[in-house]
């Protein structure tokens, strides 16, 4: 049974960094790729970035490009989110994701809010 637990968020200003966490458990960690995806109140879920499942790759939003980083530890099967710089409109639910066999599957998600 795959499961996916996040953490990390809070409530951090403007200008402030969190990182958030994703521990996968239920599959062979180390061989698939992984997201985080976030949603903000009325808007639709969107992608953040993802990581292959080797690290090799790494793509980004363009609104998180160069203030984000994406990496993983395969051996904790472990998905991370570093963010800096954030901004108000950062304020969302963080998920991860991973697609095994065509099915998405989520984490509960974590809340991050940027606010002075």
């Amino acid at each position: 049974q795959v499961q996916l637990v996040e953490s990390g968020g809070g409530l951090v200003q403007p200008g402030g960094s969190l990182r958030l966490s994703c521990v996968a458990s239920g599959f062979t960690f180390s061989n698939y790729a992984m997201r985080w995806y976030r949603q903000a109140p009325g808007k639709e879920r969107e992608t953040v970035a993802f990581i292959s499942s080797t690290s090799g790759i790494t793509t980004y939003a363009d609104s998180v490009k160069g203030r984000f980083t994406i990496s993983r530890d395969n051996a904790k099967s472990t998905v991370y989110l570093q963010m800096n710089s954030l901004k108000p409109e950062d304020t969302a639910v963080y998920y991860c994701n991973i697609v095994i066999g065509g099915n998405r599957n989520w984490g509960q998600g974590t809340q991050v809010t940027v606010s002075s």
